[in-house]
């Protein structure tokens, strides 16, 4: 499969740029994105305990 030299320059800088932003949105909610799945991990252990007696 052949690619354009121009094309593939192109396509990666936008999939540069896709990453760069997908790094940047990770890093800023990282503190929400950690405390979201600690309350599912406590949801979830809540669930297992009421199962259990």
């Amino acid at each position: 499969m052949y690619i354009d030299p121009n094309t593939g320059g192109m396509l990666f800088q936008a999939l540069a740029a896709a990453f760069a932003v997908a790094s940047g949105v990770l890093l800023m909610f990282s503190g929400q994105i950690k405390q979201w799945f600690a309350r599912m991990r406590r949801k979830l252990r809540k669930d297992q305990d009421e199962e259990q007696e």
